[in-house]
């Protein structure tokens, strides 16, 4: 394992880039599915990027104009981990989004068939669906990671209740001043982007920031 001189390196996937021919088609896709729209910046040059995060992932992607040689549509198979495989495709169909019956492979890496894993096994069961490009994604449920590959989490005990309480004061107090200038809104929707940004090392200037761009971009709210 790859170390520094305070201990093991830590790598995150942070972005995949998504190529795509018509980045406001691709981004009213994209918007559809569900994802959350986190930036949409463009320069006067005309580049453009716009990037999205699946529900309850780390790690986003990019779709744009001028921010990749790869031919739209070329990206296969980029995989979104979900624990109740059916539940899923339904919600994705509900959304208006086209997606394959549920699928497995009979045995490693053996041929395709229909229906969920017969025994329901975790890393077992498939579905798919692609964007307007024909960039496709992979649905695969996972119930149970096998040993060692297990996300460690932040016992309960370890939490500094003090710190999160001071926390959600400062997010109180820059939460006003998006109120002083913006129409009614749901303030937790607010709340979680700027929580996010702070928790991943942003300044409360860009925590506001980006929190302001999701109300605005996203949920809508209207300047006073």
């Amino acid at each position: 394992m790859a170390t520094t001189r305070n201990g093991p390196l830590n790598m995150k996937l942070e972005v995949v880039v998504v190529p795509v021919s018509d980045v406001d088609r691709a981004k009213a896709f994209y918007e559809k599915l569900g994802f959350r729209l986190d930036i949409d910046f463009v320069k006067d040059s005309g580049r453009r990027v716009v990037q999205f995060t699946p529900p309850g992932s780390e790690a986003s992607i990019h779709i744009g104009k001028e921010i990749t040689s790869m031919a739209p549509g070329s990206l296969q198979n980029l995989y979104l981990i979900v624990d109740d495989i059916e539940k899923a495709r339904a919600d994705l169909v509900n959304r208006g989004i086209e997606v394959s019956e549920v699928f497995h492979f009979d045995g490693l890496l053996g041929p395709r068939a229909s229906g969920p894993d017969p025994k329901r096994g975790s890393y077992g069961s498939f579905a798919t669906f692609e964007d307007p490009d024909g960039n496709t994604w992979l649905l695969q449920e996972i119930t149970m990671r096998l040993p060692g590959r297990e996300w460690k989490s932040i016992e309960a005990g370890k939490i500094d209740i003090g710190k999160l309480a001071e926390l959600l004061h400062e997010t109180e107090q820059q939460h006003g001043n998006y109120e002083r200038t913006h129409g009614k809104h749901n303030w937790w929707e607010w709340y979680a982007p700027y929580l996010s940004a702070r928790q991943n090392g942003k300044s409360p200037d860009d925590a506001s920031a980006a929190a302001n761009r999701y109300m605005d971009e996203v949920i809508l709210v209207s300047s006073r």
